[in-house]
């Protein structure tokens, strides 16, 4: 007969037994695994400076489309063509207060209106051409004046209107005379 010794009846492991072992895997997977997330591609926020960019590394962007925001321009949407659907665009906007200008037939300066969507007031439209260009405009909010080109250079910051107005006549000159240096 075998000595009898204090584990030798035992058939299983003791509640308290199982709660450590469940602690210390729990505790091995947190510390392990938390640094292995999915990387997530963050999306440039949405600025005056930043629009075009952000836009255009979206996951929505696929060379041409339309980008509007609404809701005080906190909320924004893209579709790649008139029969596509406006998606919501992933990442974040930051601009608030935004007041969007162009440049009529006579040089003049006049605050674009635009239509509605989903029953609000659209502040923001934006037009991106497979050729590369996109709509000019002169934007402002609570922190300055932007100029958006067409085609040449990125968006730059501006001291007034004026001068925004006058990027916007020399990027238009230089766009009109491209046949001067042939």
């Amino acid at each position: 007969m075998l000595p009898h010794t204090p584990f030798s009846n035992r058939r299983a492991f003791s509640l308290l037994e199982l709660l450590l072992v469940i602690f210390i895997i729990s505790l091995v997977y947190f510390l392990g695994f938390s640094g292995f997330e999915k990387e997530k591609k963050h999306m440039p926020v949405l600025t005056p400076l930043k629009l075009k960019e952000a836009v255009m590394q979206s996951p929505l962007f696929k060379g041409k489309g339309m980008l509007i925001c609404i809701d005080g321009c906190k909320s924004c949407y893209f579709r790649e063509d008139i029969a596509s659907p406006f998606e919501a665009y992933p990442g974040k906007t930051k601009l608030a207060h935004l007041k969007v200008y162009s440049l009529d037939a006579n040089n003049a300066l006049i605050q674009r209106e635009y239509g509605r969507y989903q029953d609000q007031k659209i502040c923001l439209e934006i037009n991106f051409y497979s050729n590369g260009s996109s709509t000019p405009l002169i934007l402002q909010d609570d922190e300055g004046i932007y100029f958006l080109p067409a085609f040449f250079g990125k968006a730059r910051k501006t001291a007034s209107f004026e001068e925004a107005k006058e990027l916007w006549l020399k990027n238009s000159n230089a766009l009109h005379n491209r046949g001067d240096y042939y």
